[in-house]
């Protein structure tokens, strides 16, 4: 174990949140994150990094792919780690106007600020920055920085994992304050219906038709959505149908998601959703139609993981109390894990993201620096190989 707070402590405030507010002005929406992707290039070779980019884009629709970003470190024989957070926004940021209140950034309330996940990236830039000035022992750091995260963590399923050579590392994208260990994300699918009726003139031949949108809303109806328990959560957010006012509606297409944090909690919820649909079509005289995407799997790791473990050590030695929490939230740790990599989501203090009201505070932000460069350091000092059986997850 590494003794005292180390690097962290030479976090420099100031320069983080002119970086932070730097990214956070790069209009990169998911898709077209060539501008940030080229930037970031730039900066990460001047950092004596080796960069490569994948072909994701050809496959996710966008502009460029994922990138990944090497660093051999200060120390040859020391195991290599990563850090991990995606490039895009879920919405524009072009025109953000950064506003500093009380020692929380937000944005002016016209666009949404970016925090997540711009505060990850210039976090751990500045991490990285301060293990190099101050000469600390550390193996090969990466940085898989990827597309496309936010319409369902599309840039990690095409990542090419080819070019990642770290097996373990840890991704900061949780609105839990920085301490907060997230050691267990949910299963996810979606489920898309197409619902058959038949058409009808509601003038001549009324008692013709069979109304889609009938059956569509009374499989809502019998649904649980929203928060269904403790573990399992589940909506219904695209529908479409219908041709005209006077037409009976015979096609409506539905789209919903369901996530548990269990396997089992998630196949439950699904065949309650699948079977309302189809009881309704049933008592209608229709037909449905079903395809169910698998979205992620989950990752469950006990507490006394290695790799859990070292995080909690990390979060200790610079400071923060450590927390255990689950999440019904996806993100890239999930598709990481389903490649055989070990990883797990920390908190980094996001709030109401995805919101023209979305914040950080300046002290959540200087505290993923820390933690970064902490993770860093206690993981060339107590290395562990992530493919042991005797640490798997």
């Amino acid at each position: 174990m590494v003794h005292g707070d180390g690097a962290a402590r030479f976090v420099d405030r100031d320069r983080l949140v002119a970086e932070f507010i730097k990214w956070a002005k790069v209009n990169a929406p998911s898709g077209k994150e060539r501008e940030i992707a080229g930037l970031l290039e730039q900066q990460l070779r001047r950092m004596g990094f080796a960069v490569a980019f994948d072909m994701a884009h050809t496959k996710t629709g966008g502009d460029v792919g994922n990138l990944i970003a090497r660093w051999s470190g200060t120390r040859a024989g020391l195991p290599a780690m990563f850090l991990s957070t995606h490039m895009d926004t879920v919405l524009p940021t072009e025109g953000l106007r950064p506003v500093i209140r009380d020692g929380v950034i937000f944005s002016d309330g016209t666009t949404i600020l970016g925090a997540d996940d711009r505060a990850a990236l210039a976090a751990y830039l500045e991490a990285i920055r301060v293990i190099q000035e101050r000469g600390t022992a550390c193996g090969p750091v990466e940085l898989i920085l990827t597309v496309s995260e936010q319409p369902g963590l599309v840039g990690a399923r095409y990542l090419d994992y080819s070019l990642v050579t770290a097996r373990a590392g840890y991704v900061f994208d949780s609105s839990g304050d920085v301490g907060q260990i997230v050691v267990k994300g949910p299963y996810s699918s979606r489920l898309r219906w197409r619902i058959l009726g038949r058409p009808a003139h509601l003038g001549l031949a009324p008692d013709d038709g069979v109304n889609a949108i009938v059956i569509a809303a009374e499989a809502i109806t019998a649904m649980r959505l929203g928060r269904v328990d403790a573990t399992t959560v589940a909506n219904v957010g695209l529908i479409h149908g219908g041709r005209l006012p006077s037409i009976i509606p015979d096609i409506v297409e539905m789209v919903g998601e369901a996530r548990s944090v269990t396997a089992s909690g998630l196949q439950a919820q699904i065949d309650a959703m699948t079977g309302a649909v189809a009881d309704a079509a049933r008592r209608r005289a229709g037909a449905v139609e079903l395809v169910i995407e698998k979205k992620y799997l989950g990752f469950d790791y006990a507490r006394d993981h290695e790799h859990v473990r070292l995080a909690v050590r990390a979060a200790t030695r610079i400071g923060v109390t450590p927390y255990f929490t689950e999440t019904l939230g996806g993100a890239d740790t999930n598709i990481f894990n389903e490649h055989g990599l070990t990883c797990i989501t920390l908190g980094n203090g996001l709030r109401s993201i995805h919101s023209f009201e979305e914040h950080i505070s300046i002290e959540n932000l200087v505290n993923t620096a820390r933690y970064a460069a902490a993770l860093i350091e206690e993981f060339a000092a107590t290395p562990h190989d992530p493919n042991d059986p005797k640490e798997a997850p």
